[in-house]
Formats: structure tokens, sequence, C-alpha cells
């Protein structure tokens, strides 16, 4: 009889701490999403980002092109309308980029500052129960986007050119542009953050590729012009230690290119989405990094958007291993969102 006792007590204390640790187990998702022009592209453009926002059931939301037309501020407009269908969300005022967090910000920061439309970085820091986190939004310089001049069109004016081939040169255009500089700002800034052991999240349209993207495999198909590629930002990114969470859980561009740009929105006109008809456009330069911490894990990481891209000014269908998340409805805007899920025990 005693001996049962013990077992039974054996197995109900067990039980506890399994539930202990489980309940110290906690998942929050970050949500990247370049809402063109704050949805005005689109008819019903500002409705549709609302309902994604929701469908995506995302804690952070990393937004680009905050414009703030006729003075208003976009995202008291995106909080008000989210309260309306029940879902309180927090935010700043910010301008080209935005955040949004379920959890009270306990300070904001403005990292690299809106100057001539050069891009824009923003960080939040908020309490995720007891986890401090910062998140970071940034939409980087679209000018001097040196991948178009690697395509046959020049990456300032989108006119047609000869295409550089040699990644020296195309490494000079490229920093030509304020993207290595706002990325300089950023790691300088999260490193304070990641020596006050908070969690470190950034989400933002780079309007540049990745380096993992443009390798060995890749070199000479998708107009690469046989070019491997250290470009600037990503590598950057990786030597300061973080990750693209996009190509953590798919590492092989050939089977999951993650093309985020430009996508198929097929309720505007195709010229709309056309910036180089007669190339390749296909890039992913929508991402979510993060800094590796104790108990962090990615769990899972997709696309929200259509299925379909412009190649060549044509709209395509593409057959990729990509898990890719259709619209509810109406599409807003012309990048796929990115939306990344992670896990903390703690």
């Amino acid at each position: 009889m005693k001996k049962l006792i013990l077992y039974i007590l054996i197995f109900v204390l067990g039980g506890v701490n399994l539930t202990a640790c489980h309940s110290s187990m906690q998942t929050f998702k970050v949500l990247q999403f370049n809402i063109w022009q704050e949805g005005s592209v689109v008819k019903n453009g500002f409705n549709a980002i609302i309902d994604e926002i929701i469908r995506s059931d995302a804690d952070f939301i990393t937004l680009s092109e905050v414009r703030n037309y006729q003075n208003t501020k976009f995202c008291d407009r995106i909080i008000e309308a989210l309260q309306e269908k029940g879902e309180k969300y927090y935010s700043f005022y910010s301008d080209d980029s935005g955040l949004l967090s379920r959890y009270p910000i306990i300070d904001s920061v403005t990292v690299f500052p809106l100057k001539n439309d050069q891009g824009s970085i923003y960080k939040l820091i908020a309490d995720m129960n007891g986890q401090e986190i910062a998140v970071y939004t940034a939409h980087l310089d679209y000018r001097n986007c040196a991948y178009y001049d690697a395509k046959g069109y020049d990456g300032c004016s989108w006119e047609k050119r000869i295409p550089v081939t040699d990644v020296d040169s195309l490494l000079v255009l490229n920093r030509k542009s304020m993207r290595d500089d706002a990325i300089a700002l950023f790691i300088q800034e999260s490193a304070k953050d990641r020596a006050a052991k908070r969690i470190v999240i950034l989400g933002g349209d780079f309007n540049e590729p990745s380096h993992l993207d443009w390798d060995k495999t890749t070199q000479d198909i998708r107009d690469h012009s046989g070019m491997i590629v250290p470009w600037d930002v990503s590598i950057a990114l990786e030597q300061a230690g973080f990750r693209d969470a996009y190509r953590e859980l798919y590492p092989d561009p050939l089977t999951h290119p993650g093309f985020t740009y430009p996508a198929d929105c097929k309720d505007v006109a195709l010229e709309k989405l056309l910036w180089a008809p007669e190339a390749d456009e296909r890039e992913r330069i929508d991402f979510i990094m993060y800094a590796p911490a104790p108990g962090l894990k990615l769990s899972d990481i997709r696309l929200i958007g259509p299925q379909g891209n412009i190649l060549k000014g044509q709209r395509i269908t593409e057959k990729t291993e990509d898990p890719i998340l259709s619209p509810l409805g109406t599409w807003p805007t012309d990048h796929k969102a990115v939306l990344a899920t992670f896990q903390i025990n703690r």
C-alpha cells in the first residue's frame, strides 16, 4: 500500500511539473506587411489590410509605406479600425514605416529618421508577459536599387540600360543608397537590446535582395547575370549574428525562392505593377530577421498573398514549394506579406 501511495505521488508531482513546464512556453507571431501607400492604390485596400492583420493573429506587425496622407496619423487610424473589430493593438506616430503591438509599448525609438524619402527604422520595446521584446520596423531606401542594374534597368530611373555583370561595380552602385547606413544604425541600437536580454526582431521591406538568394545555384537564372552577390544589408545582419527567418526554415532558394515582390495584385492594372517590364523582377525583399536568444525558437514562417507574381511584364502563377496563404479576398498591395511564428521557453 505504501508503495502504491508513493507511485501515485510521483505521478501527480510529475504531472504538476509537466504542467509548469508547459505553461512557461509562449508563442508569438510577427507580420511584415508592405501596405502599398496605406492601401490607397487598391479599391478597399485599407479594409483589406485590416482583414489580413486580423486573420494573421500577429502579436507584432511591422509596416512599410506608412504615409500619413492629408495630415492624418495612419497608425491611429489603423488602431481605431482594429478596435472597432474587437482587436486591441498599441502603436505610436511614425512616418514611412510603422509598428503595431498587442502588448503595451513601454518605449519607442526613432533609429533612422525619414529624410528625403531615403528610408526609415523605428523600434518599440514591449513587455510580453514579463519578457521584454524589441521589435524594429525598416523600410529601406528604394533608390540605387542595384539588383535592377544587374537585370538591365537603371536602379534609380528604371530606364533600360546594359546589365551590370561585375559584382564589384554592382556593389558600388548599391552603396550609393542609404540602406547600409540605416542597417548600421540598427545593428548599433539593437546591441543595447541584446545586452539587456531582450528578444530582438527586425521586420522590413529592405528594397535589396539577400546574398542567400544570389548564390551559385541561382547565378545563371532569374536575370542574375551570372553573379554571386554578397548584398550589403543581408551580409551585415548575418555578420552581426542575425538570422534570416525564411531561409532558416527554407534554405534552398530554388525550391523555396520566397519571392515577395512584385506580387500579382489582381485588382489593379498590370502596368501599375511594372518597373522593369522586360526583366525578371521577382525577388525576396521583405524579411523577418531575429537575434538568437536562450529559449527562443522559430517554429513556422510563411508568405501571405497571391500565388502569382509578375515575370517579364506578365502575370504568372508560381510553381514552387513556398508555403503561401492566399488572400481572404482583396489583396491590398504589390508585395507579399511574411508571417513568422516564434516560441519562447522561459
